[in-house]
């Protein structure tokens, strides 16, 4: 039986990065190198730099005028103007002309009479070198012009190369590779189809992007299979290759085919093996020693699962290469953001809450995205990231997060915050924001038609989406609203009537028709979450025949949204889930159809005049905006754009 590797001890990002530095020496690590001074933003300098000329070289006019003897101009008087003659009194120049010989001043060409061609009247005294920039102005030939250790922006090239440098000394990028590690990872270069059990990697390029913004150069390797000689065989050659840091994909957890850590002892010390941050718990530090044959090299196991990775990349390795050339680290903004859901949280360990966001009212507003090492689309849709400290239990909806921006803070308030249920639509609806000349962003957190007025109550929303539907009136949402929203003044706008039904695998090789069938031995159900439209409409035909949840194999597995349902149909996870026939369609599973629901916008009134809101409104009206929900499936549009008044049911007789 292969040994398992066991966390003895997580520290806290902030101690890994300080253990990393203390036993690393980067001026024995990285050398220097000479590059053209063109080539060089970015670059820190290995020594100071002094001027070879200076700027400018000689005495240059600052204006457009004409250039005189300032002594000739004292005598000057508004109503006693000095004529000077053309030649020896004055001479044309443009501003960055030499100054001419004898002339150690310029009057702006605004300031001059022009009497004739050979003359022209100065009518306020001039001083010496007024509007004149003398030699050595700027930069002065054999003074320091760029300190050591400098990282050059820009306008440091632009000084470099007035000043005669044509070639600087820096220090050599961090050169580092990327080797992904599983038998089960696919080369992304190959194009491939996976099959069950395999996965496409791309972390090496996730890795690879943020290496690019870093200004260090990052090679990858095709995937290693699980085989400590192998890894062990493939860190060795990137350390031979020059490599300052060697990063292994995955393998840094505790499984028994993670080897990360035993090559790592076999040719190092391990500083660091877990962080008591959640995503990126299993990152693993070490540095080379003899064994290696190239001491004091940095190994890094970064987690597989894509967000640890990230989490690994930002807290880790961004502050370890940036102290390597000198650089200081990139910091990203901070906000105050309130949160839109209740969010527990993991005692003891830091946890990241990738957030929805977009400000509503006075307040940013971010609605947690789901959780989960492997939810790389978290990463896509947040604008904002939150970090719950180790000694909190959770945060409460309403309450007040620090946040580190992903997006230039005025990008939040061209964001509509949706909180409510899921639907496909939505997702054509964001794309159409997106595509107007000046874009707008559609960021959804799937509550569920509950979660979404429990939102609007907290003012945590813009609008939400919701398809409840109450038996006792046979009409959707007022009910609930009427009940729930506390008498909060709202717009509702309907956006389709969707078909629900049973969604089953591609020939209903079960035959499943309704819910009558989801108490056989043989069925397999997936639900939706506690408060979901959907859940409440099952849970309503589920009473309506006469059948207890406790019967029907499956009914406490949740899922957040129809797709998710659609998928663990596809993958034979469940014989069938209730959702909208438009995610059936979208995966080419079958649909037994079960009844027909009204899905609204709801809209507090006091947003309703919100440019945002106004914008998607308009949106949903167009004709052909509605012609593409329509063709989705399992959608009617008769209603659409449509404001909704209580009792107005599906809009039949």
């Amino acid at each position: 039986m292969t040994k398992r590797n066991i966390y003895l001890k997580t520290v806290p990002p902030e101690e890994a990065v300080a253990l990393a530095k203390a036993h690393l020496d980067r001026e024995a690590l990285l050398g220097t190198e000479q590059v053209p001074t063109h080539e060089a933003a970015g670059r820190v300098t290995a020594g100071p730099i002094y001027a070879k000329y200076s700027s400018p070289t000689f005495h240059a006019a600052a204006m457009d005028g004409v250039a005189v003897s300032a002594e000739s101009t004292f005598l000057a008087r508004e109503d006693a103007p000095v004529a000077l003659a053309l030649g020896e009194g004055f001479v044309f120049v443009n501003t960055g002309n030499p100054l001419p010989e004898g002339k150690n001043a310029v009057v702006m060409i605004e300031n001059v009479v022009q009497k004739d061609e050979a003359t022209v009247l100065i009518d306020a005294p001039a001083f010496p070198w007024q509007h004149v920039r003398r030699i050595g102005e700027d930069i002065v030939a054999t003074e320091l012009l760029i300190p050591q250790n400098r990282e050059l922006t820009p306008s440091d090239i632009g000084a470099l190369i007035s000043a005669g440098i044509y070639e600087v000394e820096v220090r050599e990028r961090v050169r580092t590779i990327f080797l992904p590690t599983g038998d089960e990872v696919l080369n992304f270069l190959d194009k491939p189809e996976p099959c069950a059990g395999q996965v496409i990697e791309s972390n090496s390029q996730v890795f690879r992007a943020y290496a690019n913004g870093w200004g260090i150069d990052a090679d990858w390797s095709a995937p290693v299979p699980d085989n400590e000689d192998a890894l062990r065989g493939a860190v060795l050659d990137g350390l031979a290759k020059g490599c300052h840091m060697v990063v292994v994909g995955a393998g840094s957890s505790a499984g028994s085919k993670d080897y990360s850590k035993k090559v790592f002892e076999s040719i190092g010390e391990v500083l660091v093996h877990g962080i008591s941050v959640m995503p990126g718990k299993p990152t693993l530090l070490a540095v080379t020693d003899e064994r290696s044959g190239y001491p004091g090299r940095l190994l890094v196991g970064a987690p597989g699962y894509p967000v640890s990775a990230v989490v690994c990349h930002e807290k880790i390795l961004a502050p370890v290469v940036h102290w390597l050339m000198g650089k200081s680290a990139p910091e990203r903004r901070l906000t105050d953001i309130v949160l839109a859901r209740k969010t527990p949280s993991r005692p003891g360990m830091r946890e990241a809450i990738r957030l929805a966001a977009g400000r509503i009212g006075e307040n940013i507003v971010g609605a947690p995205l789901a959780r989960g090492a492997g939810m790389i689309t978290t990463m896509t849709k947040a604008q904002a990231v939150a970090y719950i400290p180790e000694d909190v239990e959770g945060v409460e909806q309403g309450e007040t997060v620090r946040a580190e921006l992903l997006v230039h803070k005025g990008d939040l308030d061209r964001v509509l915050v949706h909180v409510g249920s899921h639907d496909n639509t939505l997702d054509l609806l964001a794309n159409e924001l997106m595509g107007l000349p000046e874009p707008l962003r559609l960021v959804s957190s799937h509550a569920g038609s509950m979660g979404g007025l429990t939102a609007l109550k907290a003012g945590s929303a813009l609008f939400a989406g919701a398809h409840l539907f109450d038996p006792e009136t046979g009409d959707f949402n007022f009910p609930f609203i009427e009940k729930y929203l506390g008498g909060l003044p709202v717009t509702v706008v309907n956006l389709a009537i969707r078909h629900q039904g049973l969604i089953v695998p591609k020939g209903n090789p079960l035959s499943i028709q309704g819910v009558g069938d989801l108490t056989r031995k043989d069925v397999v159900f997936i639900n939706r979450q506690r408060g979901a439209g959907t859940r409440i409409l099952l849970d309503h035909h589920l009473k309506t025949a006469g059948i207890s949840p406790r019967d029907v194999a499956g009914y406490e597995n949740e899922e957040f949204t129809h797709m998710a349902v659609a998928v663990n149909v596809l993958t034979g996870a469940a014989s069938c889930g209730l959702g909208i026939y438009a995610a059936a369609k979208a995966l080419d599973l079958d649909f037994a159809p079960l009844a027909h629901e009204r899905y609204d916008l709801i809209i507090p009134e006091k947003y309703v005049g919100d440019e945002r809101i106004q914008t998607l409104i308009e949106i949903i009206g167009k004709k052909d905006v509605q012609a593409r929900i329509k063709a989705q499936g399992g959608y009617e549009t008769d209603m659409t754009g449509r404001i909704m008044e209580p009792g107005m049911g599906l809009g039949q007789d």
